[in-house]
């Protein structure tokens, strides 16, 4: 089997998962009309669905009055301000609407203007809700009620770790609930509590909920790069599970789990609901009437006697795909970072990187230098590929002629090859495992740069000034199909002019695809090609030499 007729098959088999990929994107994940979902001024009309549904024989009974009058009034907005989270908190609810990233902006070219995950725009609505649930609908708030804040805006102080925002909320009957959003500086985690004191006469028995209310983007990437948007959760059960908007829609997430997380994932950022350890929860999902999904949980109900308080706690997390942060969060949040099927290989893929860049500190240089580590990793396999296509290459002119001699007759010209390399003790098939060993390792490199935050508006030089999308002017694709060009001519050609023909056309097919790719990975196979052609010519001109 022809070394280089491997090497377009496994090509092929990559853009394969690519396009199926793009499958899943278009027609797995159905794209739902945003045109009809209402404007921010209205979005509270469908606030009674969005509540969570407990079935009859439940011991709360979990159906909200809402008050037709409020419904029209949102209620204020606070904003909270630290080093890593600018939120805009509603009065109604304690709702966050509003979150924006602070150490990370839109763009290299606007750093001013930070990236915001959490939103009531009309074509990326995102929003975190919360709050109580019982019998008593005039004693649990839900995130239709409206808390009372001190202040309008709350700023983590320059010489403070901690900042604390209170909202109040109390019954007629003098029962009293505090929702408490409790930051730390450095961190998107967001501790989250209700803390219910009953200051009445009567027991006090509920629930707290948790969900995120979201519209489906209509934009999931481009063909090559397709990232996942939707739902995820986490159960010591069935592990990581994804829950996309038609299954969310069709209320597929419907059951108990004890250690657990919920999540609504993006490329590199995602919001998370996680709930206290041994601290059973419900999972649930819902549609709502206006093309927005939820995903949600809620705990098991408290009874407080009169005078007693009690507490539901948990923690939002809202920020970015830092596998680091999120491990030490909840078991299995880092799987939220997608590495695909080959996640064996990509997070220690991703570990050494991150090694290579605490010393190097600019990650273009540090995929060079980890490129380097792969190919003397896989040198030993290499040398047996290059040693075979030599051989190869020194019989291209016999076969040439036994092609010649043959012409047509391609049982006897097969026959006549299979004997020649037996006579010269050469393994046709000798450049194929190195090939196979190493496709892998260039899937899950695909994902680890696809997938790292790390790796977004990170520059290199020049013109490289994010290494996470594609090169700009087309550079580095250009000499990344060079590179292949001329390892190509380092090869045997096939006897085949059909399968010559398609293989003098293999790297401009290649830049094409490349062109579309992060420039961290183009950089990768680039600088592969470039150690390959050197080690490759080295022991070419060593069999070459050899009589």
């Amino acid at each position: 089997m022809d070394n280089i007729r491997l090497f377009l098959l496994l090509g092929l088999g990559f853009i394969g998962l690519l396009l199926w990929e793009a499958w899943q994107a278009d027609y797995v994940i159905p794209q739902h009309n945003l045109s009809t979902a209402p404007s921010a001024s209205t979005i509270t009309t469908d606030a009674d669905t969005a509540t969570p549904d407990i079935p009859v024989n439940a011991d709360v009974d979990t159906t909200p009055v809402i008050d037709p009058a409020a419904e029209m009034s949102p209620g204020r907005l606070i904003q909270v301000r630290t080093d890593t989270l600018d939120l805009q908190i509603d009065t109604r609810g304690g709702t966050i609407v509003d979150a924006k990233l602070m150490q990370y902006p839109v763009s290299v070219d606007t750093p001013e203007i930070k990236f915001q995950l959490l939103s009531q725009r009309f074509n990326d609505y995102f929003i975190a809700q919360s709050g109580l649930l019982g019998a008593d609908k005039t004693r649990t708030p839900t995130h239709e009620a409206t808390f009372r804040a001190t202040q309008d805006i709350y700023t983590l102080p320059d010489d403070a770790d901690q900042l604390v925002v209170d909202l109040t909320w109390q019954a007629p009957d003098g029962l009293a609930v505090i929702k408490r959003f409790t930051f730390q500086r450095n961190s998107h985690a967001i501790q989250l509590s209700h803390r219910v004191q009953n200051n009445s006469d009567q027991p006090w028995k509920g629930r707290d909920y948790r969900q995120f209310q979201r519209g489906e983007p209509a934009d999931g990437g481009n063909f090559f790069m397709y990232t996942y948007t939707g739902g995820a959760i986490y159960s010591q059960q069935d592990k990581y599970q994804k829950y996309d908007f038609s299954d969310l829609n069709a209320g597929a997430l419907n059951q108990n789990v004890m250690n657990g997380w919920i999540a609504m994932l993006q490329h590199y950022f995602l919001g998370a609901f996680i709930p206290p350890p041994d601290n059973n929860q419900h999972f649930y999902s819902k549609g709502l009437n206006n093309g927005r999904s939820v995903i949600g949980t809620y705990s098991a109900a408290q009874t407080l006697a009169p005078g007693e308080s009690g507490q539901f706690d948990g923690i939002l997390f809202i920020g970015p795909k830092l596998r680091t942060e999120l491990e030490h969060l909840a078991e299995g949040l880092d799987l939220t970072v997608d590495y695909g099927f080959l996640v064996f290989i990509a997070k220690p893929m991703h570990w050494v990187l991150e090694q290579i860049n605490e010393y190097v500190g600019n990650w273009g240089w540090t995929i060079i230098l980890f490129t380097l580590l792969i190919k003397l990793l896989f040198f030993k396999l290499s040398e047996k590929s290059y040693h075979s296509m030599a051989n190869m290459r020194k019989l291209t002119p016999r076969i040439q002629a036994m092609k010649d001699r043959y012409g047509d007759d391609k049982q006897r010209m097969q026959k006549a090859m299979m004997d020649l390399y037996k006579k010269e003790k050469i393994n046709p098939v000798g450049g194929c495992l190195p090939m196979l060993v190493q496709m892998p390792f260039f899937i899950a490199l695909y994902w680890v740069l696809l997938e790292s935050v790390e790796m977004r508006q990170a520059p290199w030089i020049l013109w490289i000034t994010d290494l996470s999308i594609k090169d700009p002017y087309f550079i580095l694709p250009l000499l990344m199909g060079a590179t292949m060009y001329f390892q190509q001519k380092l090869n045997p050609m096939p006897a085949d002019p059909m399968q010559a023909k398609m293989m003098q056309y293999l790297p401009w097919v290649f830049t094409l695809m490349f062109a579309f790719f992060p420039a961290g990975l183009v950089l990768y196979w680039a600088t592969n090609n470039v150690l390959s052609i050197a080690q490759q010519w080295v022991i070419t001109r060593q069999v070459e030499q050899q009589r």
